[in-house]
């Protein structure tokens, strides 16, 4: 897989020589030679079983996950167009991972192959790396075990039989929506490499952008409404998608989650919207800058029109809240997820019907279907390791000495994967000024958060290391 993660490197290559960029063609060549030769030894290691279980696919996923974010921040490094390696790490990572926050005081300075590199990265991180090569490579009949380590949310479903044919089809409905996003974009007057870019961006939920204003640069409510749009639909859960296409329309309808999630999502629009109004003095522009920014936060997106640093704490507050709700199970989203939410929810319900009436069977219900057990019981276990990863990044984080609202909202928004937070990394600003040390579990905490803790905690594990488990 990493041999054939070399190929990546060959697109942006393409668009340096598009734009007559010729050292930024022969860096993303090398860059993708060096990857392949690199590889080749590992083709010819022959494993003593191919027999893959749940353990070896979490190992799997944590291990590649390090590798290409590391491989995609050779281009930045050599390049000299981030001229430190740290610096340069944290930004792949940050690619990759989906996250958007980002170390540039000047984005307009990048390559247009360095720009069009970053937008990519999200595009492939967004269905997930793994995701991607059992779309284009033969997989084997283990490859489901992948691709529930890679795919966020509690719970993950197969559309057929075989997990090529379910990332082959969560590809190709991923592809049309981008390619959707990319002419509407067009459609309003947004040139065609902005678009691509930005469309990368919106399907994976990422946020990097090309300009140093962000989407405001381009000031169209047209523009402002498609991104909104479609940052909306790509945190939707991808089954409901093909629900839709083979016309299974009452399996989305009573789909709890997708309820929520759009319940969630108007609320508090119409409570920003209603806060913010005496800024703009207008309902349509107070809408258009609250369901934007809603939208792009929930989704983990994290795309700005506005600088929300200058609403009311009240907004603010809301903002942090949907940072650590995220989007759908299933989705290109991060965050805590919706499905999860809704599930702690019920099993509290349970525990409070239990306290009233003792002798009463309740079960943790999920489209009028009772819910695994262990699935519950996951659903907790993963809150505990999500709070003690963010509390403990946090802890570490104030050696910097930052102001409360910069140290919490930078993990909340490295952890959720969003990009943005509050106060000095504001969607206005950046990541620039933390220390090598809070860049380094910045980037960790990037793809704990991505990979939701546990492939990445495996490796961590000492027994996990050891022959017998």
């Amino acid at each position: 897989m990493t041999l054939a993660g070399s190929a990546l490197f060959l697109l942006p290559a393409v668009v340096s020589l598009c734009y007559g960029e010729f050292d930024t063609v022969l860096t993303f060549v090398l860059v993708g030679a060096g990857l392949a030769v690199l590889s080749l030894p590992m083709t010819l290691v022959k494993p003593r079983s191919k027999d893959m279980y749940t353990k070896e696919g979490l190992i799997i996923v944590a291990m590649l996950w390090i590798v290409f974010p590391l491989a995609g921040a050779v281009p930045f490094y050599i390049s000299g167009e981030i001229p430190r390696f740290i610096d340069a790490v944290f930004e792949s990572v940050s690619g990759f991972t989906t996250t958007g926050s980002t170390i540039l005081t000047d984005v307009e300075s990048l390559s247009h192959g360095m720009l069009f590199w970053r937008s990519f990265t999200h595009w492939i991180g967004g269905m997930g790396i793994l995701v991607f090569a059992l779309a284009v490579f033969p997989s084997s009949k283990d490859s489901m075990y992948l691709m529930r380590a890679e795919c966020p949310g509690p719970q993950v479903g197969k559309f057929v039989p075989k997990g090529k044919n379910t990332a082959m089809y969560m590809y190709a409905m991923y592809g049309v929506l981008t390619v959707v996003t990319i002419i509407l974009l067009c459609a309003g007057g947004m040139p065609l490499f902005d678009s691509i870019c930005h469309a990368m961006g919106t399907a994976g939920t990422g946020g990097f952008g090309i300009k140093n204003a962000g989407v405001a640069f381009y000031n169209s409510a047209y523009i402002d409404g498609v991104i909104t749009v479609m940052m909306i639909l790509f945190g939707v859960n991808f089954n409901i998608f093909y629900f839709l296409l083979i016309r299974r329309f009452k399996d989305v309808g009573k789909n709890l989650e997708l309820r929520v999630y759009f319940i969630i999502l108007a609320a508090a629009t119409v409570l920003i919207g209603a806060n913010i109004y005496p800024i703009y003095r207008s309902v349509g522009e107070s809408f258009r800058y609250a369901v934007f920014q809603v939208a792009s936060i929930m989704t983990t997106t994290g795309f700005a029109t506005a600088d929300y640093n200058l609403w009311p704490a009240f907004s603010q507050m809301i903002l942090v809240m949907l940072m650590l709700v995220g989007a759908c199970a299933g989705s290109t989203g991060g965050g805590f997820k919706v499905q999860r939410l809704i599930i702690i929810f019920k099993n509290v319900g349970k525990y409070f019907k239990k306290l009233l009436h003792p002798k009463s069977v309740s079960l943790v219900t999920s489209e009028d279907k009772a819910m695994d057990t262990d699935t519950v019981h996951g659903v907790h276990c993963y809150l505990g390791i999500y709070m003690f990863l963010m509390l403990a990044s946090m802890l570490l984080i104030s050696v910097d000495n930052q102001d409360f609202a910069t140290t919490f909202t930078s993990v909340t928004a490295c952890f959720n994967n969003i990009g943005p937070g509050i106060n000095k990394v504001g969607p206005m600003e950046n990541f620039s000024f933390f220390s090598d040390f809070s860049k380094c579990v910045l980037s960790l905490d990037m793809l704990f958060g991505r990979l939701e803790c546990l492939p990445m905690m495996m490796l961590f594990i000492p027994a996990v290391w050891k022959k017998k488990f």
